[in-house]
């Protein structure tokens, strides 16, 4: 017998981003297409129990959603204009045109990313909306507090509504001025289906993985020339391509000197690979590369040694140094850390890692980098209590389960 709260919740990931984009486009309003929508899932967790599971999911939702948009807009007393639209949804008139995106969820991305928006309220509103992340991941992933993040969401949603900014289907030349924004929400989607920071769901999140992949493969055919789509790309396929090695079968995180990379998927590493390379002979024509370009090209060098020990740490550090001058970012700063621990020594790392502490006081990583760093100086008392200190903030289990292993081993 099929679960029916199991039911919704695949409806919900296989129909939400389209039953908001279908009522997005139809009124004109993302408020009312995620609110119409959200009351459609609730309403299917209260029948479908009693009625059973629709034949067409997807369409049930759609017409539940859309009846719901316009109930609201008839009692909000709307424009005359808004009850027009909302009439729309009883016709069969055409749909209108999809501009120069055929993915339903890609053009809401876009549509989202608006260019009157700051790019940190774009994206984190994107995400919250068409992404499928919670506002505590997304503020995981900003490195803010929650309740900080969810008035950063409600203050992007004010302004759209004060400013009338208008959720257009972009053309395509509207899609340089967005892709930025677009690539980062890609990126951030992906960073929580490869290491999820809930403690509630899976380890790794294959569905949100394979989704951020295939919406960057798609605007790579709609801008094959824009380098930092390659290299997002380039960056994905090569991370995706050590998914099935990063977690053993007792469900714990399997760091990469550790990993058996005979399980590593050679394909998408060989086409990951192949995008560096082509990145590589724009930047010898004087084309400079971006972050994603150079990240991928970080990950090229992890993925072509054959073992740990052939790590070409001089070109890793090299990379990373180029990194920080276009981002230098605290996380990027505890990255190129650790390439310098195999280079210099743990002793010139942790004084690099300690220089971060009032940036990254929160974020677990930090702490087990540090953790790692002591220990490998035989400190273990103040290893053992920066283990404690990330284990305390990593929220993965298995990750959590790694670091209380290597705790736990400590003299």
């Amino acid at each position: 017998m099929i679960d029916l709260r199991e039911a919704v919740t695949r409806a919900h990931h296989e129909e939400w981003a389209r039953v908001v984009a279908a009522l997005t486009r139809r009124f004109g309003d993302l408020d009312i297409a995620e609110e119409a929508a959200a009351e459609a899932f609730t309403t299917a967790v209260e029948r479908w129990p009693a009625d059973g599971v629709p034949p067409n999911p997807g369409a049930w939702l759609t017409t539940t959603a859309n009846r719901r948009a316009i109930d609201r807009i008839r009692r909000e007393n709307k424009r005359d204009d808004k009850h027009r639209e909302a009439q729309m949804a009883y016709h069969d008139d055409p749909p209108e045109p999809v501009g120069a995106i055929d993915d339903d969820r890609l053009r809401l991305i876009f549509t989202c990313c608006h260019p009157a928006l700051a790019m940190e309220a774009r994206v984190a509103l994107t995400l919250r909306m068409v992404g499928g992340l919670t506002v505590p991941e997304i503020a995981r992933a900003f490195l803010v507090a929650e309740s900080a993040m969810g008035q950063r969401i409600t203050r992007a949603k004010a302004k759209i509504k004060a400013a009338r900014i208008p959720y257009r289907v972009p053309s395509a030349e509207d899609l340089p001025a967005r892709v930025s924004s677009v690539l980062a929400v890609l990126f951030l989607v992906f960073n929580e289906g490869y290491l999820a920071t809930g403690p509630g769901t899976d380890p790794l999140r294959h569905d949100l993985t394979a989704e951020a992949i295939r919406l960057t493969r798609l605007i790579r055919t709609l801008l094959p020339d824009d380098g930092e789509v390659a290299g997002l790309l380039a960056l994905m396929l090569l991370t995706e391509a050590r998914r099935t090695a990063r977690v053993s079968a007792a469900g714990e995180l399997v760091p990469l000197d550790e990993q058996d990379r005979g399980a590593w998927d050679t394909a998408l590493i060989a086409e990951g690979h192949r995008l560096v390379r082509e990145r590589l002979a724009a930047a010898v024509a004087g084309v400079a590369p971006g972050s994603y370009q150079i990240l991928a090209a970080i990950n090229a060098v992890h993925t072509s040694a054959r073992d740990m020990r052939d790590t070409d740490w001089s070109q890793i550090l090299a990379l990373y140094d180029q990194l920080v001058r276009l981002d230098p970012s605290p996380i990027i700063a505890l990255n190129r850390a650790i390439a310098v621990a195999e280079l210099d020594g743990p002793q010139v790392a942790l004084a690099a890692v300690d220089r971060l502490e009032h940036r990254l006081a929160g974020y677990h990583p930090y702490h087990a980098t540090r953790a790692d760093l002591l220990r490998r100086l035989g400190r273990s008392q103040q290893s053992r209590a920066a283990y404690d200190k990330a284990i305390e903030l990593a929220g993965n289990t298995a990750e959590t389960a790694y670091l209380t292993r290597r705790r736990d081993q400590l003299r």
